[in-house]
C-alpha cells in the first residue's frame, strides 16, 4: 500500500495544470490522525494520500470527491506488542463558499472505508461516515493550497478519529469555452450589372450609350447592324407610313454621333428574274437613304447597296417567307 501512495504522488506532481474552467482537480495530501482514546491506538499519527474532484456544475453541490488516506509506518497498539497499517477510502460532497477570488471556504460530508492490516482491540475493518470543513487558497489559475478538518465516526463501534490534511490542488482536464456567436450582418443584395439601354453590354464598358432597340452591336456596345423593319411590298421601293418610326428613330442616332456612317442594304424577294431583282433591290435602298436625308442626316454618310435576291433570311416558298425577304438593313461604318 506504502507503494501505492507514493506512486500516487509521483503522478499527480507530473500532472499538468489547467485553467479556472477545468473539470477535475487533483490533491495530493499529507497531515495526521488524533483517534478517540478507547481505541486501543496510538493517540496520533501521520497520513498521506491523493484525492480527486469531479467538479459539478449543474448540482447542489460544486464537487464529488474520491481518495484515500492511508498512515504513514504502522500504527502501534497501546497495551499490546502490535501494529496496524490503516488505509481509508472515501467519497465525498463538497461545497464552495467564495470568499474573495483567491479565497473560499467549502465543507464535505460522504462515507467510506477503512482496513486495518492487523486488526485487533475492536478495530474492525468495515464503513464509516465522515464530515468537514476546510479553506482553499488559490495561489494561480495553476495551483491552490488547501487545508481541512474531517470527524470520522466508525460504523460497527462509533469510535471517532480526527483527521486533519494539508493538499496541493492542481486542476486540470479544462472546459473547452462554447465559440462566440457573432451576428452576421445581412449582405446587401447583389444587384447585376446596369445596361441602360438593353443592348447586352453593361454601362461600364459600353462605349456607346443610349443604343436604339433592336440594334446589333459590337463588343463595347455600339452598333454594327439595325434592322429597319421595312418590308415592302411586292415590286415596289416605296416606303410605307407604318416604318417612319423606325426610320426616324434610326436617324436621331446618326445625327447624335456625327462619326456613324451606314451602308443602306436591301434585298427582294425571287418572284421576277434576278437581274429585275437586282434593280428594285437598288432601288429600295435608294429610297430608304433618300428619307434619312429628308430627315437631315448628312448624305456624304450615307451609302446604298442592293443585294437582289441573293441574301434571302427566309424560304421564298411561303407568302411569309417572301415578305421577310423584302427587307432593309442599316450597317455601321465607324
Amino acid at each position: 500500500m506504502k507503494k501505492v501512495i507514493l506512486t500516487s504522488l509521483a503522478c499527480a506532481s507530473l500532472m499538468l495544470a489547467a485553467s479556472n474552467d477545468y473539470k477535475y482537480e487533483i490533491t495530493p495530501m499529507v497531515g495526521g490522525a488524533v483517534t478517540e482514546g478507547n481505541t486501543d491506538l496510538e493517540e496520533h499519527f501521520a497520513n498521506a494520500g491523493l484525492a480527486i474532484g469531479f467538479n459539478q456544475k449543474d448540482l447542489f453541490f460544486d464537487q464529488f470527491e474520491l481518495g484515500f488516506l492511508q498512515s504513514i509506518g504502522d500504527v502501534n497498539y497501546e497495551n499490546a506488542n502490535r501494529s496496524t497499517s490503516i488505509t481509508r477510502l472515501f467519497a465525498n460532497i463538497v461545497k464552495y463558499y467564495p470568499i474573495n477570488s483567491d479565497l473560499s471556504l467549502y465543507a464535505l460530508a460522504g462515507l467510506g472505508y477503512e482496513h486495518f492490516d492487523d486488526e485487533f482491540a475492536g478495530n474492525d475493518s468495515g464503513g464509516f461516515g465522515n464530515y468537514g470543513a476546510g479553506v482553499r487558497l488559490a495561489f494561480s489559475d495553476d495551483i491552490a493550497l488547501k487545508f481541512d478538518l474531517r470527524h470520522i465516526i466508525e460504523a460497527d463501534h462509533g469510535d471517532n478519529t480526527l483527521l486533519y490534511n494539508f493538499g496541493v490542488a492542481i486542476p486540470f482536464g479544462k472546459i473547452a469555452k462554447a465559440p462566440v456567436v457573432v451576428p452576421m450582418k445581412k449582405a446587401a443584395p447583389i444587384m447585376p450589372p446596369k445596361d441602360s439601354d438593353n443592348d447586352g453590354v453593361i454601362d461600364v464598358k459600353d462605349d456607346c450609350p443610349d443604343t436604339m432597340s433592336g440594334a446589333q452591336v459590337d463588343k463595347v456596345g455600339c452598333i454594327t447592324l439595325v434592322n429597319l423593319n421595312i418590308n415592302f411590298d411586292t415590286d415596289s421601293s416605296t416606303i410605307k407610313d407604318s416604318y417612319t418610326s423606325k426610320i426616324v428613330e434610326f436617324a436621331k442616332v446618326m445625327k447624335s454621333n456625327t462619326k456613324l456612317r451606314a451602308t443602306i442594304e436591301a434585298h427582294t424577294d425571287s418572284v421576277a428574274s434576278h437581274a429585275y431583282n437586282q434593280k428594285l433591290s437598288e432601288r429600295r435602298a435608294a429610297s430608304t437613304v433618300q428619307a434619312l436625308k429628308d430627315l437631315d442626316v448628312d448624305p456624304s454618310r450615307l451609302k446604298s447597296v442592293g443585294y437582289g435576291e441573293t441574301r434571302p433570311i427566309a424560304t421564298n416558298d411561303t407568302v411569309e417567307g417572301k415578305a421577310q425577304n423584302r427587307r432593309v438593313h442599316a450597317v455601321i461604318d465607324k
